[in-house]
């Protein structure tokens, strides 16, 4: 049918509020459980509290130590964002540029460890941590965050960089710049929706990841918001209100963070996926 006709557009229209809506009851459900007093489990189809309070709220964010993980969480993402976009910006550069010994094989190695879950590395991570003296620091976490979430911000870098004409760096070093120079005023600044994609990525990855953390990080002080919401759902008990609050405050700067660079988004990952 063509969608162009007016009961084409009511169909799709139709269409697309059904999924939206199969898309947010959830979402709603989650803020059921977090506005209602209760802490059980409440599988009702209604998606709205019968009796809101912020109680569960209050409960997580005074009687948790919460800004201790929060304060945690924010160290470590922020500290993995830079370094490892850092990283990547001066790898993919050199990649997409420079011909040199062992770039081929460099870039397939950057994409074969993006074939298997970070889980498998976790036993031989924790052992390199232990002699290293980092459990239970958050300089350990940094840096096994950083480095697994490296390969997919040098590909996405690497396409990007592709994309910029030759003859812009070739008429700075004409002019006398010289290659840091060049990277540092003319590439990097030319490329920040693609920089705006990676950083997003390196600070979920950081934020949202649970194993590693619960698995590194043994003292409650040390605790990430994932490892600390843990500590609510048990094997025999579990407070589903608390948590539900706990994940709504966990999703809040992630969201932010979404919208602030949600103009960059678009245009990094096309163009960072028109070349490879």
């Amino acid at each position: 049918m063509d969608q162009g006709t007016p009961l084409g557009r009511i169909l799709k229209t139709i269409f697309l509020s059904v999924f939206t809506l199969a898309t947010l009851y959830p979402v709603l459900w989650v803020f059921k459980m977090a506005l209602s007093p209760s802490q059980g489990f409440d599988a009702s189809v209604n998606p709205l509290p019968s009796q809101p309070t912020l109680e569960n709220f209050h409960h997580v964010l005074f009687e948790r130590p919460f800004f201790v993980w929060l304060l945690n969480s924010l160290v470590i993402s922020v500290a993995t964002t830079v370094l490892g976009v850092f990283l990547a910006c001066t790898s993919a550069y050199a990649l997409s540029r420079f011909r040199f010994p062992g770039r081929v094989p460099a870039m397939l190695s950057f994409l074969v460890t993006q074939m298997f879950p970070g889980v498998l590395m976790m036993i031989p991570l924790y052992l390199i941590m232990d002699i290293l003296g980092l459990l239970d620091q958050m300089m350990g976490l940094i840096l096994v965050y950083s480095t697994t979430a490296i390969p997919f911000c040098v590909w996405m870098l690497k396409g990007y960089f592709d994309t910029i004409p030759k003859e812009l760096e070739e008429a700075a070093l004409m002019d006398g710049a010289s290659p840091a120079l060049v990277f540092w005023k003319i590439m990097l600044p030319l490329s920040l929706p693609a920089v705006a994609v990676t950083a997003l990525f390196s600070f979920m990855t950081a934020w949202n990841e649970f194993i590693l953390a619960a698995v590194f990080m043994n003292k409650e002080t040390s605790y990430t918001l994932p490892v600390g919401l843990r500590l609510m759902v048990g094997q025999f008990s579990s407070e589903w209100g608390h948590f539900a609050a706990g994940a709504i405050l966990v999703s809040l700067p992630v969201v932010v963070l979404f919208f602030a660079v949600q103009k960059n988004l678009v245009g990094g990952l096309t163009a960072g996926g028109v070349k490879g």
